[in-house]
């Protein structure tokens, strides 16, 4: 069973909805029970980087999350904000990370740009994997997915960078850590190329 973490910052139906669509088991909850009996979970969220973690302490999950995920090796997807959470800290807020990736997010600096891209960045982009992963697995050619964001990841450690985007300079724009993931883009507005990445971590991760 997937556990989607429900914790008031993400899209939950629109994830659970894609999940259905390709067969996948799943179901939303914000109870530390549930995760302790997860075989894998799903952190959405959108929002700021100080919220989302106020959120997971406020539904006492950082502990039970820490032990499944960094303890136990259960396979988790981060997805936008929820993949932020799993670095060390953002220049978005002041608040400590969850810190299972030694990486940071950052915000989009375009000062050296002329014309400056938009911020936030928003809309379909080419995504390249840079590895092989059992989250990329036989996906289709140029891979395109759905993004809205301001910030970014930046690992500290290259072997970390699963794939890559560029809007304005190239950035990480997924990450693979062990049994940790996270995707800067939203496979559950991304179609078949979203549909198949959430196969991917549903069947192969």
């Amino acid at each position: 069973m997937i556990i989607v973490l429900d914790t008031g910052i993400g899209n939950i139906g629109s994830i659970l909805n894609m999940l259905k669509k390709i067969g996948v088991e799943a179901k939303r909850s914000s109870l530390a029970t549930d995760i302790e009996e997860a075989g894998k979970l799903i952190l959405p969220g959108v929002g700021s980087f100080d919220s989302g973690i106020s959120h997971l302490e406020d539904l006492d999950l950082v502990g039970s999350l820490h032990r499944r995920v960094s303890q136990e090796g259960t396979p988790i997807l981060g997805i936008c904000l929820g993949a932020q959470l799993m670095t060390q800290g953002s220049e978005e807020g002041t608040r400590k990370g969850l810190g299972w990736v030694d990486a940071c997010t950052v915000r989009f600096a375009f000062d050296a740009l002329s014309p400056k891209p938009r911020i936030p960045h928003m809309g379909w982009n080419h995504v390249t994997p840079v590895k092989d992963s059992p989250l990329f697995a036989e996906m289709y050619q140029e891979p395109r997915f759905y993004f809205v964001h301001s910030y970014h990841f930046r690992c500290r450690n290259e072997h970390d960078v699963l794939a890559t985007a560029r809007y304005g300079y190239p950035f990480a724009a997924a990450f693979e850590a062990g049994n940790i993931f996270g995707v800067q883009f939203h496979p559950e507005k991304s179609h078949k190329f979203g549909m198949r990445l959430l196969r991917n971590f549903a069947e192969r991760c």
